[in-house]
């Protein structure tokens, strides 16, 4: 099955993933990138992150011991209205709005070489908890309609610094990725008058092929429609909306499911696996969103090993996105990966 060419459908954003299996025994000629072989240690003087230090704004961390949440200093939005001048084109194909919200950076732990895979479970838990708190404040403030929670980990994939942190950005507008999932969770809810999300568990369930791990609040998969070679979605069991919803066993089942994900990834290829990682949860739009169910999307861009990594050009870019390795062999890749127990 699926060993020919195919295309599949995304049922969240609407859009088709072209799956060509054929091709994953070709040859690679392309770039290789460079293993990093530095050692990274506890606490380093010159981090603008670790504890106790001054950031380029003047301001000196606070010795923190857990999680530890600021104002980006370098924000790409900010709280007060700007004025941009293209609104006043007067031409509906040249159209601009001003943006608002805020930027806020969440240092995992005080330890400048700790991620989340090296966490236990009650670290990770304190994490997710400082998520929910940021996401709580952010979404009840004026003007504030959508809280993304996001993070960048390792260099090939953006971050611009080597202590583990993650982002909140709270915007006044429903960003396109979020909005995607909106109408269509929205439109299958009135057409099916289920869950989008909870309907495709279900059929993940039926035959786990595509599924690496789960317990009793969350489970994990490589998504049928998956773009990025080792792509992987956390869902929640339940019709969970926003991170806030959680109960303490939730938070702890999803830690430990978040300890699961990231130590396979750096089991893959013996590295610290880089990835993009975000959750997706209902807008704070003052709207109910029945529609809606938590879920987290993990981005990594390797693809064979641990220096050959996958790019989204040509045809990708320019038609669809297109993927050689099928979501079924990534799964099993994945679950095959021995790992400490989570604790």
């Amino acid at each position: 099955m699926f060993n020919a060419p195919h295309r599949r459908f995304n049922p969240l954003t609407r859009e088709w993933v072209l799956v060509s299996p054929q091709r994953a025994t070709r040859p690679w000629l392309g770039q290789v990138e460079k293993m990093s072989v530095e050692s990274i240690p506890v606490y380093d003087p010159t981090c603008p992150l670790c504890p106790g230090n001054k950031r380029a704004s003047g301001v000196v961390n606070e010795v923190y011991s857990q999680t530890y949440a600021f104002d980006n200093d370098f924000p790409a939005l900010l709280r007060e209205k700007q004025t941009t001048t293209a609104e006043t084109t007067g031409s509906s194909l040249l159209v601009a709005e001003p943006e608002t919200g805020r930027c806020r950076v969440i240092c995992f732990s005080p330890k400048h070489n700790l991620s989340l895979p090296g966490m236990d479970v009650a670290g990770v838990a304190e994490v997710i908890h400082t998520w929910s708190r940021e996401t709580a404040e952010l979404g009840v403030e004026p003007g504030i309609n959508y809280v993304q929670v996001f993070e960048n980990k390792g260099a090939m994939m953006g971050c611009s610094n080597p202590h583990p942190h993650s982002q909140v950005w709270a915007t006044a507008h429903i960003p396109n990725e979020p909005m995607k999932e909106l109408y269509s969770q929205r439109d299958y809810l009135e057409e099916h008058h289920s869950l989008l999300l909870m309907d495709y568990l279900k059929e993940e369930q039926i035959n786990p092929v595509r599924i690496i791990s789960a317990n009793t609040s969350f489970t994990a998969l490589v998504p049928f429609w998956a773009i990025w070679p080792f792509e992987v979605m956390i869902l929640a069991n339940q019709p969970l909306r926003l991170l806030t919803d959680m109960n303490e066993p939730q938070v702890n089942d999803l830690a430990a499911l978040f300890l699961d994900v990231t130590r396979r990834y750096d089991g893959l290829f013996g590295i610290s696996f880089p990835y993009s990682m975000g959750f997706h949860q209902a807008p704070f739009d003052n709207k109910d969103h029945p529609e809606w169910v938590l879920h987290a999307h993990f981005y990594p861009p390797l693809l064979r090993s641990a220096t050959v990594r996958k790019f989204m050009v040509g045809y990708e870019m320019m038609a669809m996105p297109q993927r050689d390795l099928t979501p079924e062999t990534a799964a099993e890749r994945l679950r095959s990966i021995e790992i400490e127990p989570v604790k």
